[in-house]
């Protein structure tokens, strides 16, 4: 993570920032509307959304999980049982990291280690990292912090964000942003990092996509429509989708992205068409769908929305899936194939799949690779996005349940003493020198490079309640309950079994905390579930058409 030393600042006493405060009191203060809806738009299929996509019920069925005192964890009012003694450390370790903003609170911060010398951006507000705090406070029914960060980046997201002399696309949210307090004026001042400070000066193309799955999951959670049907929010989610559905000279409907423009955010050999970015993608489409108005305006994203949908879903799982059979299929692929009835649409290079996953594939099992590109294939597993692929049904049924199985039989690889793998395998040698340039925080097992990160376990866990394996979460997370708390709540942990802690990692790293209350929270009320899962849609795939040029 980098300095935010360049930062654009803008005071809250200047204009700009008194445009921003009015609106975002303008925006609380608005009342909120909870309807009850008959039928889930879930379960409504694209081809229906195509015709009427507001008609009837327009949003989804809403869970409304009780709420508690400030103080309490609702989850442990809720039930009779005794909670594990570190819920209790973990939520005081939560609220230490709030940030706030003219009193209110807008975010957590990305770590409150005492005991680091840099502080670099880790006291910063980040998107990404926000999202299992936000999950973590919906699910225990304090709404009001999650709706504030919504609106302040919101806000955010109208600045003019500029990398030298290039202007960024008027969508971009931001990475991070940080509160300024200045005792002596009594003002707050913001400052926010959309990509101009960070290490390689990418924009984080995630950002965006988070921000629609967290507005969907305060709307499922809460019952306020109101809050994604203002004005405000719409054209934030027309300005997102905006970026990712123009055209251009794309032949595939994959997203099209540099290296580090997501968690992984150093180089790592990512660039091209990520899993973690087409994962996100194609949940906040599936977002922004349900949410949309019918408008004028709206209605030309829905009919685009709909048509990326199917051409995303169909691409995805053709051609990014692997399991035994697809393995042994590329392995005997003829190459230089010149037709439109080509099998080797890519020309892969057989002797271009790397000797580990022979042994790595089980013979039930399967996962998304992380890569698809001309001559490209990047076999490496990446866990964010396979876990957002079962959330979003962009893996279907059996696709879901061929990850868990593979999960489960390469527990040792992707599991270990410390869940969960973020890649595997790690990159070494030559191969670490010339993919990461020799980066000296991307050693092999450590970090970004096949390190353990333990935020992932609540992605984990809402895959494993998804596919009704709910026993793998729990193993996980009782192995993570052996060490976390002791060891003061790690960024990440290293080595091929994730025994160490990370020889970088910082301690009270608030997403390692809120993962495992998020974790914790829907094991124990599974219908929670619901502000992170979507489910298939049955009518995606009936109403596919192949071209020519990708038929057999």
């Amino acid at each position: 993570m980098a300095g935010i030393a360049s930062l654009r600042e803008v005071g809250s006493q200047s204009p700009l920032a008194e445009a921003d405060d009015a609106d975002l009191a303008r925006l609380l203060e608005k009342p909120k509307v909870n309807i009850e809806r008959q039928r889930s738009c879930d379960e409504i299929s694209f081809s229906e959304l195509t015709v009427n996509i507001r008609a009837a019920d327009g949003f989804e069925n809403i869970y409304s999980p009780g709420g508690a005192g400030f103080d309490t964890p609702a989850s442990s009012v809720r039930n009779s049982f005794e909670p594990h003694p570190m819920i209790g450390e973990a939520w005081n370790a939560l609220r230490s990291s709030l940030v706030f903003f003219r009193g209110r609170p807008v975010g957590t911060i990305a770590a409150l280690d005492h005991a680091s010398e840099e502080v670099l951006n880790y006291d910063q507000v980040f998107v990404r990292d926000f999202v299992p705090s936000a999950l973590a406070f919906l699910m225990n029914g304090e709404p009001e912090i999650v709706k504030n960060f919504l609106l302040k980046t919101l806000l955010l997201q109208g600045w003019e964000k500029r990398v030298d002399r290039f202007q960024l696309g008027q969508g971009v949210m931001p990475a991070s942003f940080k509160v300024l307090h200045d005792p002596h004026r009594e003002v707050d001042t913001v400052v926010a990092d959309f990509g101009e400070s960070a290490i390689g000066r990418v924009a984080p193309v995630d950002s965006g996509f988070w921000w629609i799955i967290l507005l969907r999951a305060y709307t499922k959670s809460t019952g306020d429509l109101s809050l994604a049907e203002t004005p405000e929010c719409q054209k934030g989610m027309r300005l997102i989708l905006s970026l990712c559905l123009s055209e251009g000279f794309d032949t595939f409907p994959t997203l099209l992205c540099a290296d580090g423009c997501s968690m992984i955010d150093r180089r790592m050999g990512i660039y091209g068409y990520p899993i973690e970015i087409q994962a996100l993608f194609f949940m906040a489409l599936r977002c922004a769908l349900i949410m949309l108005r019918h408008d004028a305006q709206g209605k030309e994203f829905v009919e685009r929305i709909v048509k990326r949908l199917h051409a995303l879903s169909f691409h995805m799982r053709s051609y990014f899936w692997i399991d035994f059979q697809k393995l042994n299929d590329i392995y005997r692929f003829k190459t230089e194939e010149y037709s439109h009835t080509a099998v080797n649409k890519f020309n892969v290079i057989p002797n271009s799949i790397p000797e580990w996953i022979f042994d790595f594939m089980p013979t039930r099992g399967g996962y998304f690779v992380g890569n698809v590109s001309p001559a490209r294939v990047d076999f490496r597993w990446f866990a964010l996005g396979n876990c957002v692929a079962i959330l979003s049904s962009l893996a279907t049924p059996e696709q879901s349940m061929a990850i868990m199985d593979l999960i489960e039989a390469r527990w040792e690889e992707l599991i270990g003493e410390m869940p969960l793998k973020i890649t595997y395998p790690s990159l070494e040698g030559q191969e670490w020198m010339i993919v990461t340039g020799y980066d000296p925080k991307n050693t092999r097992w450590s970090y970004h490079n096949g390190g353990s990160w333990p935020v992932l376990l609540w992605l984990l866990t809402a895959a494993c309640i998804k596919t009704g394996r709910p026993q793998i979460a729990r193993r996980a997370i009782e192995l993570a309950e052996s060490r976390l708390l002791k060891d003061g709540w790690p960024e990440y942990y290293d080595g091929k079994l994730g025994r160490y802690i990370g020889k970088q990692a910082r301690r009270f790293q608030t997403w390692s905390i809120s993962g495992y209350l998020v974790a914790k929270m829907m094991l124990e009320d599974p219908s929670h579930l619901g502000m992170i899962s979507l489910e298939e849609d049955k009518a995606m795939k009936p109403l596919i058409k192949r071209s020519i040029s990708w038929s057999r």
